[in-house]
């Protein structure tokens, strides 16, 4: 397989996180998203959206947008399974990874910030510190949820004893975070798994500064 990303990238990140903690190996072909790399005709051809990340499966199939991907990982390579056995289970991981996927992280991506700090040519764009207030009420109205959520279902991750998909999404947004200068003390339970995957084989090999395109 060939994952098309980027290494700062968040979507990139946890589908990393993902593919390592399925054990399955992968090339990587890194888009540098600062110089528009991502809009070339040769990766348009791939994936009209111009986003990241893209994987490239080994019978030739591209798949895009990363839930798609981790969904696609769980139903093709089951094992060791990122979702619980039982329905009530799989809808509380997937309701916690869409917390961050489609609550925080859509808002402090590259693109988005990108037009938040030249919104409008008048003058109305934000200076980094604008933008990091921005970004930093985001991930802190989700956070507050998600620290909920993990005092329900979590014993070590983010539901039960073992990573899920969840914890894909966790720990790249983490990652943001500090990018923002959030302050993270009112989640000590977030900061607890981010402990535990500090320590985890497919979490590290997956961490940004790991990555063949870091600089």
């Amino acid at each position: 397989m060939i994952l098309h990303g980027y290494w700062r990238s968040g979507t990139s990140y946890r589908t990393r996180i993902a593919l390592n903690l399925k054990g399955l190996e992968y090339q990587q072909a890194p888009l540098d998203l600062r110089t528009g790399a991502q809009k070339s005709e040769a990766y348009l051809s791939l994936n009209p959206q111009g986003l990241v990340p893209a994987l490239e499966t080994d019978d030739g199939l591209v798949l895009t947008q990363s839930p798609a991907i981790l969904e696609w990982l769980e139903e093709t390579h089951s094992e060791p399974p990122l979702l619980p056995r039982d329905a009530a289970g799989r809808a509380q991981v997937r309701a916690m990874a869409a917390v961050i996927g489609c609550d925080i992280h859509p808002l402090n991506n590259l693109r988005v910030l990108k037009a938040v700090r030249g919104l409008i040519s008048d003058g109305m764009g934000a200076d980094q510190a604008g933008v990091d207030a921005w970004a930093g009420r985001w991930i802190i109205e989700g956070f507050t949820a998600l620290e909920a959520l993990v005092a329900r279902h979590g014993d070590g991750w983010c539901f039960g004893a073992a990573p899920t998909l969840a914890d894909c999404y966790l720990i790249p947004q983490l990652y943001s975070a500090r990018r923002f200068n959030v302050d993270l003390a009112a989640f000590p339970r977030l900061l607890e798994i981010e402990g535990r995957a500090e320590a985890h084989p497919a979490f590290i090999a997956a961490k940004p500064e790991n990555q063949p395109d870091a600089d």
